[in-house]
């Protein structure tokens, strides 16, 4: 039995939820009485609730997140019914701004800002009957010099088979709008030699996957090179995943960047967008020339897989001006770009825009835009069909060479968003689509809409699919097997399974 358990309810199984353990770090004395259960939101929430409540536990604590807000609204009212006696605190990033809006109201505490110690005071006082009366307990943020570190609670089991999160700074420096981080005073930074001890320890442990979650890790420079310098003194293979900031590449920062083998580091560059006014309208500085000097030099001179992000629905910009932006970054690399719908997050600044620029969102998680003065509601939901067909097409890596014949010269966006509504006529759908059933409408629309020669879109797709060891030719690409020599490729090491 345990007197507190620690629970999230994470977005795929794969991930692991660092806030939990930097709060069972820091609680002291009361570690011996608590635990960590961790969830996706693909399990049963009854299930979670018996799995949980089995402990008989007088504390739960639950990271509430905009990906599982509904499920834990949900995971309440059944634990509140079967135990109203368990006391639960909710803390992260959804309830720390208000409005609330999934009714959260049958927990007992919600801990809004950084919980690392005061969810521990709250514990003691609770145990103690001695619990605060007030139900919100807004927090100011903790020095890091106090702050257990969290990384030698991740097990075993997560070290073989998910994501070690890690953080060597807290903040970010940038004021964009639609952001949670812009909320942030300043940035922060953990002590950089203890920090590697632990890094050291968990690599020997077996650890070969590290996801920083700092917004800007290349904002100093120093430490960015030190970071480097700890993965370029190890073997290979291992994946380091970085948020950087498009703008900022030193020359001590690039040498290092090209040192790095194939499928070692993984680079998030959050663009939004490529406009000017657009980028001025959410508070985000925007150095073009700056941003497309540095996706080139990643694109060519190193073997970075590049992760690029882009925003459907900013205020005030169109489709002619986003269509504009995504064939800007495909001229410039071709690497991954995550097309993503504007959110309207509790805290932020976005909603300034409201009145001006029309925008209207879902009240529903996760708080999509849903039109706006130069959107429509039905171009939003072309778009976001857009970005999923996207996502299996050009991203998944599966038809790399062949998906660019959609556009060939032409413009990308607009060539692609005619083959997203075509493939939506076809399938009604955008979820559950199989490899196969995708290739097969992939040839079909090249070969009976784009006009195509047959044995040449069945020769490039044959290339592309074919690349990796253990897959077989689908049936409707056999006839054309004929003098096809695709170069075989084993599949990325680690985590990172694209862009082969």
């Amino acid at each position: 039995m345990k007197k507190i358990i620690l629970t999230t309810l994470n977005s795929r199984f794969t991930h692991t939820s660092i806030a939990l353990r930097y709060l069972y770090a820091n609680l002291r004395e009361l570690q011996q009485d608590a635990m960590i259960a961790e969830f996706s939101i693909n399990d049963a929430i009854q299930s979670i609730a018996q799995k949980l409540l089995q402990h008989k536990p007088q504390i739960i604590g639950i990271g509430v997140y905009i990906w599982n807000v509904s499920q834990v609204h949900e995971l309440l009212h059944i634990i509140k019914k079967v135990s109203p006696q368990t006391v639960i605190v909710l803390g992260g990033p959804e309830v720390s701004h208000e409005p609330f809006r999934v009714n959260l109201d049958a927990a007992d505490f919600i801990i809004q800002g950084e919980g690392d110690e005061v969810f521990y005071k709250l514990c003691k006082k609770i145990l103690s009957h001695n619990a605060p009366k007030e139900r919100i307990i807004k927090m100011s943020m903790p020095s890091l010099k106090n702050i257990a570190l969290p990384y030698r609670y991740y097990t075993d089991d997560d070290i073989k088979n998910r994501y070690i999160y890690v953080e060597a700074s807290r903040g970010c420096p940038f004021e964009c709008e639609f952001c949670l981080s812009s909320m942030d005073e300043r940035v922060r930074a953990f002590d950089l030699d203890i920090l590697l001890e632990e890094f050291e320890l968990l690599w020997q442990r077996g650890a070969r996957n590290f996801k920083f979650i700092d917004r800007t890790f290349n904002l100093n420079i120093k430490t960015a090179n030190r970071l480097l310098d700890f993965f370029l003194a190890k073997p290979s293979p291992y994946f380091a995943h970085f948020e950087v900031v498009p703008d900022h590449f030193p020359e001590s920062l690039k040498t290092k960047m090209k040192l790095f083998g194939e499928g070692a580091l993984q680079l998030e560059i959050g663009i939004q967008t490529l406009n000017p006014e657009i980028a001025a309208n959410i508070s985000r500085p925007l150095k073009l020339d700056k941003i497309k000097e540095n996706i080139r030099f990643l694109e060519n001179e190193t073997h970075a897989h590049i992760h690029l992000d882009l925003i459907v629905g900013l205020p005030g910009e169109t489709l002619e001006s986003f269509g504009k932006n995504l064939d800007e970054l495909v001229s410039l690399s071709s690497c991954e770009i995550q097309i993503g719908i504007l959110k309207k997050l509790s805290g932020t600044y976005i909603n300034r825009h409201d009145i001006e620029h029309g925008m209207v969102y879902s009240d529903i998680p996760p708080y999509d835009v849903l039109q706006t003065s130069k959107l429509s509601f039905e171009e939003i939901g072309v778009m976001k069909r857009f970005s999923r067909f996207w996502d299996l097409t050009y991203n998944s890596g599966n038809f790399k060479e062949s998906v660019k014949l959609i556009w060939q010269d032409g413009s990308v966006f607009e060539n692609f968003y005619d083959f997203g509504i075509w493939i939506y006529a076809q399938t009604d759908a955008t979820w559950q689509i199989s490899l196969q059933r995708l290739g097969e409408l992939l040839f079909a629309y090249l070969c009976e809409v784009k006009k195509l020669s047959q044995e040449f879109v069945a020769k490039t797709m044959l290339q592309d699919m074919m690349k990796l060891q253990g897959r077989v030719v689908p049936p409707y690409l056999k006839p054309y097997t004929h003098d096809t020599h695709a170069p075989i490729k084993k599949g990325t090491s680690g985590f990172n399974k694209r862009q082969q």
